[in-house]
């Protein structure tokens, strides 16, 4: 599938610059920081390259099934071309930094959001795993079934130890991985929807997707996320 390719085929020099090898150790800590200086002036650059472009957007072009977070990262180079911002932002991959930019909502009001790469990496690395048990086995190693056609991973089955995880851009705590009946990966964020849903003021209805509710209040989007909603104001996954 295209989104799971994506995510195999990221650069390997992601695994070298999360270890710190390829930058100084105060260089790693200040592009390992959202940056909210960085963050206005790409926005800026973005707004005013879609006013000079009537109305396009500075993003790399990607298949049409990828993850809904992952279809509008931005090609800092075209900024960079048309005098806009004069430096890739060091939190930018692009720039040895553990951040994609990318755009929501790009045909209305495109506002620029980050995706932490550490999740990307971890990811990555059970799909490493998922493949060579795939090799030997027909069926992926599902765990207990969580909703219709989503299950937990059967971690042991994978050579874990312990049930991996990674670690939310938005509340710091630690979230589960899932896996759906074509073998695809997701991150499991019921835990910072429902921090979220009693935190902000929203107004969403059961069948609405709730996830806009993170990328609304904080620098980050879900990445690798199964659309939710809302049932008895908790977070349920929105099965279609």
């Amino acid at each position: 599938m295209t989104k799971k390719l994506y995510i195999l085929t990221l650069p390997i020099l992601i695994i070298t610059f999360l270890s710190g090898c390829l930058y100084p150790q105060n260089d790693l800590a200040k592009n390992q920081m959202p940056n909210e200086a960085q963050l206005d002036m790409v926005q800026s650059a973005v707004l005013q390259y879609k006013e000079q472009t009537n109305g396009l957007v500075p993003i790399k072009t990607k298949e049409n099934d990828v993850d809904i977070y992952e279809k509008y990262l931005i090609d800092f180079s075209l900024l960079k071309d048309n005098q806009l911002i004069s430096e890739i932002p060091g939190t930018a991959y692009e720039n040895g930094g553990i951040y994609q930019y990318t755009i929501v909502t790009p045909e209305d009001d495109p506002k620029v959001k980050l995706i932490d790469l550490r999740v990307t990496e971890k990811i990555r690395e059970v799909y490493v795993k998922l493949d060579i048990y795939r090799s030997k086995n027909i069926y992926p190693p599902f765990g207990e079934q969580i909703d219709t056609d989503i299950y937990k991973l059967n971690y042991k089955k994978l050579g874990y130890k312990s049930e991996p995880h990674v670690i939310s851009p938005f509340t710091k705590v630690n979230l589960p991985l899932l896996i759906n009946t074509d073998g695809d990966i997701f991150i499991d964020y019921r835990i910072d929807l429902q921090q979220a849903l009693n935190e902000f003021d929203h107004n969403y209805k059961n069948g609405d997707d709730i996830r806009p509710i993170l990328e609304n209040n904080y620098p980050f989007v879900p990445a690798y996320s199964l659309p939710y909603t809302i049932e008895n104001n908790e977070p349920v996954f929105l099965i279609e």
